[in-house]
């Protein structure tokens, strides 16, 4: 039995959906976060040409906006914990929606850059304030799947962003063809984005203030009506119970700053540091290399650009299926089992990748797997991707939104976050180097960090399921 259960966590089907809707608005943010750093996948080899881009040129070009987002994850934290977690959402809208006609309209890689990292600003804020909020208005009995719910975001916006690439050019013959008002099929890659941003900054208008932050404000009165929307079936007694250990979680003398994170003899506290090696290791086994550059990669190893587009679509299906599935077991076997496995799987496939790519003949352009390799290596990438959704894409994000105290919950999840996207842009921005250099050196590399994540995990990270916020230890 479950030493945390109470009345206040067995939502009824009521309270579920209510909270599933508030939950799925706010996981709108992770959609926006997925299709703004898939996008580019398709745009990839169009920029390269239209703007004259070598590799690492071309690496940074795609990477950037990661950059943005590290920046935009690093201040999340203080603008939620300031002005609160929905308006925090609208800022991320605004300027995901600014970024992308920016990019779209850009008329040089240095004004491209620009516009991607004014967005990566909005996918880092985004990605902040939307497990943080989804973790603090759901009951402990269903926060995983709730909290899956961003994830599941992520993986959608990604399979989206790279359907309509692949439309696009198709509609157009090529991606760097002519489509609308004279703008190549890559510009509208960038330019379709503005139309989920709009959906998530008008959504955000309809959900109501996290009760955490405004017990923080002192707004009590106001996270009563809240807690009476997202925990209907429990009478006023355990509301106010309830009410009582957040205020009682939440005490201090001091506003939430920077200097709450700081202890013991490593500089931070020890559940941040955790937070923020989770990260890292989420982005080193080198996920985003499937998701960047697939279109790219399979056309170098004898597909061509349309069969590549649609490969890449099918990987991000198949993203999004071992998503429902994490969903589904993640409150059942819980976060650290999930972990392990997913670990496990992506060892023993990044290995295949790297002894895949170890037949091939040629390089760059010319690069080519003789035989059943290319079979074999495009077998073992969408186990990959399989490992890597079922767990670490899910699970880091739940527990990023669970794991640290409410006192410091938002700052510390800023800075797990953005070392997160500093990961991802060290990864992303260095994969066209390396893959020149050597592809089985590199996918070697990512199933060492595979086999690292799985040593980290059985070794630090403690399993939360079940616990409420108010009672993780710090």
């Amino acid at each position: 039995m479950n030493p945390q259960a109470s009345p206040l966590n067995e939502p009824t089907p009521r309270t579920s959906l209510r909270v599933i809707l508030i939950a799925a608005a706010a996981a709108l943010g992770g959609f926006l976060f997925g299709f703004d750093t898939a996008v580019i996948n398709g745009a990839v080899d169009a920029l390269r040409h239209a703007f004259g881009l070598g590799a690492t040129m071309t690496g940074f070009a795609v990477s950037i906006a990661l950059l943005g987002s590290a920046l935009g994850a690093w201040y999340a934290g203080r603008l939620a914990d300031r002005f609160g977690r929905v308006p925090t959402m609208q800022v991320a809208a605004l300027s995901l929606a600014i970024g992308a006609i920016g990019a779209g309209l850009a008329g040089s890689v240095a004004w491209l850059m620009l516009w991607r990292v004014v967005a990566g600003i909005g996918v880092g804020v985004a990605s902040v304030v939307a497990p943080a909020y989804i973790a603090e208005v759901s009951p402990a009995a269903i926060r995983g799947r709730l909290g899956s719910m961003q994830q599941l975001a992520i993986v959608l916006g990604i399979f989206a962003a790279l359907l309509s690439d692949a439309a696009l050019q198709d509609a157009a013959g090529g991606a760097a063809q002519t489509m609308w008002l004279g703008l190549g099929a890559w510009r509208w890659m960038f330019l379709v984005g503005v139309i989920p941003a709009a959906i998530y900054g008008s959504l955000a208008l309809t959900i109501p203030e996290s009760p955490r932050h405004l017990v923080a404000r002192g707004r009590t009165d106001a996270a009563l009506m809240v807690l009476r929307k997202v925990l209907a079936h429990a009478g006023e007694p355990a509301l106010h119970r309830k009410l009582l250990d957040i205020q009682n979680s939440l005490s201090r003398e001091h506003k939430p700053a920077w200097r709450d994170l700081v202890g013991g003899r490593s500089g931070l506290l020890p559940v941040v540091w955790i937070g923020i090696i989770l990260s890292i290791f989420q982005q080193f086994v080198g996920i985003n290399v499937i998701f960047y550059y697939s279109t790219t990669l399979w056309q170098s190893v004898g597909f061509d650009e349309s069969n590549s587009f649609m490969l890449t679509v099918i990987t991000s299906i198949v993203n999004v299926v071992v998503t429902l599935v994490a969903i589904a077991l993640i409150d059942r076997i819980g976060r650290k089992a999930l972990l392990v496995i997913g670990s496990s799987g992506m060892l023993v496939t990044l290995a295949v990748m790297a002894a895949c790519f170890a037949q091939a003949t040629g390089s760059g352009a010319s690069l080519h797997l003789p035989g059943a390799w290319g079979p074999v290596a495009l077998v073992a990438a969408n186990l990959y991707v399989v490992f890597f959704g079922v767990s670490w894409g899910p699970v880091v994000w739940v527990l990023l939104g669970e794991m640290f105290p409410n006192r410091i919950r938002a700052m510390a999840l800023a800075v797990a976050a953005a070392a997160q996207w500093l990961a991802n842009f060290a990864i992303t921005s260095s994969f066209p180097p390396m893959a020149q250099f050597s592809l089985p050196f590199s996918y070697g590399l990512y199933a060492f960090f595979a086999l690292l994540s799985l040593l980290f995990v059985l070794k630090f990270v403690r399993e939360t399921r079940g616990v409420e916020l108010e009672d993780m230890p710090g």
